[in-house]
């Protein structure tokens, strides 16, 4: 299973489409060092998207290849190519400029649009996804048999898309099912939140058996936003998946990075590891003070105390744990002073 990071791309719906290159580099260094293989960058509708009809980017897509080009040394990057939009000739200079994948998409109910486009990019060598937005337009057979079209193609991933946020387990099952009929080709999904399900339903696919999903830094994305990539990463490290990602600094450059660039409100790090390791946010003022003493990582602090005790607050014990872990001096913006109030002590 694989996840694949869009905050830059579906991201860019957030922010106008006006990350700077500077703000990708950074974004992307981090996911890299974070583990993630595969990085999607970019304007939300992909090459040859920047325009006074789609929004126009803060810098083109040659300027962001290069950008992605010098910062990464591991991680693949790629682009959204949506027929129509990008031309031809687009496919042939990404490739020319070290973009890995290419993401195609095209509505369900048009999936002959994408044919030239996917026969073209496997010629050119790119691991081709094929994105069917707005999956729900068609019937599971007949999206089965899109992933037929896809796979004969030479397409290396399908992908159900949620785009408007509205699909339920049971629905996600059955396109699954339909598929896995007719088509061995590895099946990626792409979530929206608009009723709250992007996260859960991620995690539905992967534990149904789904290769791939999407996720962004905090959620940012088009409309109500994508899975968030924090909140999934620790619900399939609490469900046993071997995910290689440490939860702490994946909190902190969530939070970091986007705090100053998007105009959504950003979750504290704090709240998410409570939930990832059950700890009361009533304590979390018992955390500051020892933090401050002990010179330690608060989350980390926070995630190895709760595996010792989740009762209750023993602060000597607290600084038992803390003694344990090593040395951080960080300044760490995490706003602790919100639990300082009484009401956070129930």
């Amino acid at each position: 299973m694989q996840i694949l990071d869009t905050t830059i791309r579906d991201g860019s719906y957030s922010v106008d489409f006006k990350f700077s290159c500077d703000d990708m580099a950074e974004i992307i260094g981090k996911l890299e060092k974070l583990g993630f293989e595969y990085i999607e960058i970019g304007h939300g509708m992909g090459l040859n998207a920047s325009s006074p009809a789609h929004g126009v980017s803060l810098h083109t897509d040659i300027e962001y290849m290069d950008t992605a080009n010098r910062t990464l040394k591991k991680s693949k990057f790629g682009f959204f190519c949506i027929p129509g939009i990008a031309r031809m000739d687009d496919l042939h200079i990404a490739k020319q400029n070290g973009v890995s994948f290419l993401r195609i998409g095209i509505n369900a109910n048009q999936p002959d649009d994408a044919i030239q486009y996917i026969t073209e990019a496997k010629k050119l060598g790119f691991i081709v996804m094929v994105n069917y937005m707005k999956s729900y337009l068609v019937a599971p057979c007949e999206f089965a048999k899109n992933a037929e079209i896809a796979e004969d193609c030479g397409a290396d991933y399908v992908y159900l898309v949620d785009s408007a946020g509205s699909m339920l387990p049971d629905e996600l099952e059955m396109y699954y099912e339909e598929v896995r009929k007719k088509s061995k080709i590895k099946l990626g999904f792409h979530g929206h939140d608009n009723l709250g399900l992007a996260v859960s339903n991620s995690i539905y696919c992967v534990q149904k058996g789904f290769d791939i999903i999407d996720c962004s830094l905090q959620g940012i994305g088009r409309s109500l936003g994508n899975a968030s990539t924090e909140q999934v990463v620790m619900l399939l490290k609490r469900l046993g998946y071997s995910i290689d990602i440490d939860i702490p600094r994946l909190l902190e450059y969530g939070y970091v990075l986007l705090r100053d660039i998007s105009s959504k409100e950003l979750q504290n790090p704090l709240d998410l590891v409570c939930g990832y390791a059950g700890f009361h946010s009533g304590y979390l003022k018992d955390i500051y003070r020892c933090c401050n003493e002990k010179k330690v990582d608060p989350l980390r602090l926070i995630i190895a105390y709760s595996a010792v005790n989740k009762q209750n607050i023993d602060y000597n014990q607290l600084c038992e744990v803390a003694d344990a872990l090593p040395k951080d001096f960080e300044n760490h913006p995490y706003k602790f002073g919100t639990y300082f109030s009484p009401l956070f002590s129930g």
